[in-house]
């Protein structure tokens, strides 16, 4: 059944999140000629962007292959278009009017707000391709802009969920029979041995895709009841959000940033536990300092997230043969002018990174602390000399990441008296903040993408004899309050007010600092 079209505004495809778990039900070449893109399923409808909502025939070829009705959506042309390239112009058979391997399996499943199409598609198994079915789920995972694949077996079949903006969401639900090809194909993309299944096993391989593209993929198994679990890590998607002001940077923040990159030599530390977003931040000031200037930069990381051109990067051997240790006892004959050491994690890369920030070399690094000024003591810890610490940290920067309201459709309300007291700050309650809502930009979620909160410690000169002297963490929190500098909590109020992201994101990112 097709829901009948309303006058209502023209959707700009360029700002509305596309679900491919929806989009690629339909054979490409129906998309591609008819200019029709279902691109989520919400409030039990497949919404289609169209050029022409009133092509019946048209929606009718769409509607078989779906169980819930259509609700057409009138779509700005010039932006369909391109949304119809970028979802369909990468795939192999854009050409062939048959459907996937995906959609021929019925395994795909709609992910918003829990609607989807339950599997019933075990005769279909013979049908599959498994290299087909796994390049399609790369595909899918691609376009969501996923970090991860997850490929989890359980007694129904095979689970398949794909890790978006740090939340896990269901995608599909596969054939059981579908799992041991599937994964025997990605073993042997990634050099495993297709024979061992009771222990775990990692690798990578590269993956190209559209047009001439390419992905650096981790994986990695473990043994379960079931089956072999995998895991598949995505590095490097969203190389077109490596810059400063995409970060979530308030002016102030990243003006001090930007004094740091201007120093000849130093060292720069982002913090926070994994998953934080600090090698992110520190892709963005590579990249900064290499718009302005030629420079030889070197980079230690394990493994590399990001291709960056112009810049050497070392990726760390699981073999030995390139080691931390090994990359990091040799870094400093090749006369870089920037390093960056992927994570300070034990006194030798400390000392090396200390090492080079006094012989003309600017550093970035990361370290796993909860605030900036917990990154001084971590170093003192490490066996660092305080006044070594004093002479060669430049800025100190601690770093959460909370995920962005949709700004089509969240909705005002009042800050509690409670929630204002749950953040420790009672003189917030009665501020307007807003809520998450869920709209067709947004398929439903209320979120789009994520943004980073900053804690900033710039240690110039004023700061040098407090450090010396081995203050701690105390202390210079005091001192930080003194220099009315923002903390993470600070930071977090601003963009709840600015109505960026919720409460509980911001709740969920302070509490545990």
């Amino acid at each position: 059944m097709i829901t009948n079209h309303t006058a209502a505004d023209t959707l700009v495809l360029d700002e509305v999140h596309i679900d491919p778990a929806v989009a690629l039900r339909i054979p490409p070449a129906l998309a591609l000629r008819r200019e029709l893109l279902p691109f989520v399923i919400w409030e039990g409808r497949v919404h289609v962007a169209c050029a022409n909502p009133d092509d019946a025939s048209g929606l009718a070829a769409v509607q078989r292959h779906f169980t819930e009705p259509l609700a057409p959506k009138r779509a700005e042309p010039v932006s369909l278009r391109r949304a119809l390239q970028r979802i369909y112009g990468g795939l192999k058979a854009r050409n062939d009017a048959s459907p996937t391997s995906l959609a021929r399996l019925g395994a795909l499943k709609g992910v918003a707000k829990g609607s989807g199409v339950a599997l019933t598609a075990a005769n279909k198994v013979d049908e599959f391709d498994a290299a087909s079915l796994g390049d399609e789920l790369l595909y899918a995972a691609i376009l969501r802009q996923a970090s991860d694949i997850h490929l989890d077996p359980d007694a129904e079949g095979l689970r398949v969920r794909f890790r978006v903006d740090g939340g896990l969401e269901d995608v599909h639900r596969l054939p059981l029979a579908v799992f041991q090809p599937l994964t025997n194909r990605f073993k042997v993309l990634s050099q495993m041995d297709i024979s061992e299944k009771r222990a775990p096993q990692d690798g990578g391989f590269r993956h190209a895709y559209g047009d001439g593209r390419c992905v650096d993929i981790r994986t990695a198994t473990l043994p379960t009841k079931w089956g072999e679990r995998m895991t598949l890590r995505l590095l490097g998607l969203q190389t077109g959000d490596l810059t400063l002001e995409k970060l979530g940077m308030a002016p102030d923040h990243l003006a001090r940033f930007e004094i740091a990159l201007t120093q000849p030599h130093g060292m720069i530390l982002l913090t926070g536990p994994t998953g934080s977003g600090k090698s992110t931040t520190l892709y963005a000031g590579l990249r900064r300092l290499l718009e302005r200037e030629s420079l030889n930069v070197i980079t230690i990381e394990d493994p590399i997230e990001y291709d960056i051109a112009g810049v050497a990067q070392v990726a760390v051997d699981a073999a030995d043969k390139t080691s931390f240790d090994k990359a990091l006892r040799s870094l400093l004959r090749h006369d870089p002018d920037v390093v960056m050491i992927g994570e300070i994690r034990d006194g030798e890369t400390a000392e090396v990174a200390i090492r080079a920030s006094l012989t003309g070399h600017l550093v970035f690094s990361t370290l796993h602390t909860n605030s900036a000024a917990s990154a001084i003591t971590r170093l003192a810890d490490m066996g660092v000399q305080r006044y070594l610490i004093a002479s060669t940290l430049r800025l100190a920067i601690a770093q959460r990441l909370v995920r962005r309201l949709c700004r089509h459709c969240r909705v005002p309300r009042i800050l509690t008296e409670r929630e204002a007291r749950t953040l420790g700050r009672a003189e917030a309650a009665g501020q307007p903040v807003f809520d998450p809502n869920g709209c067709l930009y947004c398929g439903g979620r209320g979120r789009v993408g994520r943004m980073a909160l900053f804690e900033f410690l710039p240690l110039d000169e004023s700061w040098s004899e407090i450090v010396a002297h081995g203050a701690d963490e105390g202390v210079l929190l005091a001192e930080m309050k003194k220099y009315r500098l923002p903390t993470l909590l600070d930071d977090a109020l601003a963009k709840l007010a600015n109505g960026d992201t919720p409460f509980s994101e911001v709740c969920s990112a302070v509490a545990a600092w």
